[in-house]
């Protein structure tokens, strides 16, 4: 069984460096796999571009999703995801700064399996994310593979 990831769609830098030193703080020792837009997101996840050699049965455990992307937004990526059978079962948080109720409705309603808005206190970050890897690497049934 291959061993179960993240998938990390961030343009910052900073909240980049700052997710990845929580996840190490935490003790989640999983890797990382980091895209910095929402069409690099997709090329990923449907191994299309650059990422037309990923093995498309190797899926991320959880896809850790920021809204203010660059080339495709967030919402459009999740929107995608579901429309499509492949990953329409695809856990998906939206990990943002947002506090537009509009972005969590509408994240909500495109099917984000949870909506968490970034604290600016590392401390509270720290155990956001120490939680979410609890939960989603450890806990969490994952629904059985698409059938091709």
């Amino acid at each position: 069984m291959p061993e179960k990831y993240i998938l990390l769609v961030e343009d910052n830098p900073d909240d980049e460096a700052l997710t990845l030193r929580a996840f190490s703080k935490s003790n989640i020792g999983n890797p990382v796999e980091v895209v910095r837009d929402g069409k690099e997101a997709l090329d990923y996840l449907f191994c299309e571009g650059a990422y037309a050699v990923r093995d498309a049965k190797h899926r991320p455990t959880v896809v850790l999703l920021d809204l203010n992307l660059p080339k495709i937004g967030g919402l459009d990526v999740l929107k995608r995801l579901r429309a499509d059978p492949r990953t329409k079962r695809q856990p998906v948080i939206i990990l943002t700064s947002s506090k537009e109720e509009q972005d969590i409705i509408r994240g909500y309603d495109l099917g984000a399996n949870s909506y968490i808005r970034k604290p600016v206190d590392f401390a509270q970050f720290l155990t956001a994310v120490g939680q979410l890897g609890l939960y989603w690497l450890l806990l969490n049934e994952a629904p059985p593979e698409p059938q091709s």
